[in-house]
């Protein structure tokens, strides 16, 4: 049966229909949570909030939007608003996968071990990205959305995700740049300001 007709049913009140919606998109829904509160009770109940509002909600989804792009829009809107009550928090995202924008083609033999280090260092790097920036790049390279798509979610436009994702990769790339002895920001200090500047505008 098509994802549409689930959709329509769960619509209607079809509980069972729901259910079928909530055991396909439990996973997505736990992995988007998770990166973005760096928690897993917290990513199990973020889950929870996210599909008790999308049951409560269902009567706002429109047909024409992608059904994914609501969901998890509603769960990413949830976890910027635990976010901003915490003020900020820092979390790893140790299971994304290398970013494609870093280096270019094979690796010849000598360079992979500087690329495996460029890996380590991208990872270390986005614990210091504002969440709103992280959530813009865990959309677009873990979940491969488009920018249209990672618009939807995030409830931006499409020209706002390119400037996100942009400041993001610039900001990852001075630090996959400087040199090994520059210390990373400090998170108490100008980092911390700045995400909460940031926060402020989401």
């Amino acid at each position: 049966m098509e994802e549409r007709v689930w959709v329509e049913r769960a619509q209607q009140g079809d509980q069972a229909a729901f259910a079928h919606l909530v055991a396909v998109y439990q996973g997505p829904v736990y992995n988007l949570a998770y990166r973005m509160l760096g928690s897993a009770q917290d990513a199990e109940d973020a889950a929870q909030e996210t599909f008790l509002r999308a049951y409560v909600q269902f009567d706002t989804y429109q047909p024409e939007r992608r059904f994914a792009s609501w969901l998890l829009s509603i769960a990413a809107h949830y976890c910027i608003d635990q976010l901003r009550r915490r003020r900020f928090t820092w979390l790893p995202l140790d299971d994304l996968p290398f970013l494609d924008w870093i280096g270019s083609g094979e690796a010849e033999p000598e360079g992979a071990a500087l690329q495996r280090e460029e890996r380590d260092q991208v990872r270390q790097l986005l614990d210091y990205l504002p969440p709103n920036y992280r959530l813009v790049i865990v959309l677009r390279y873990w979940y491969d959305l488009s920018c249209q798509e990672i618009a939807d979610v995030a409830g931006l436009t499409e020209s706002a995700v390119k400037t996100r994702l942009y400041r993001a990769r610039e900001m990852l790339a001075q630090g996959l740049t400087a040199p090994a002895t520059t210390a990373l920001p400090a998170r108490p200090g100008e980092a911390m300001e700045e995400a909460r500047s940031v926060l402020s505008n989401c």
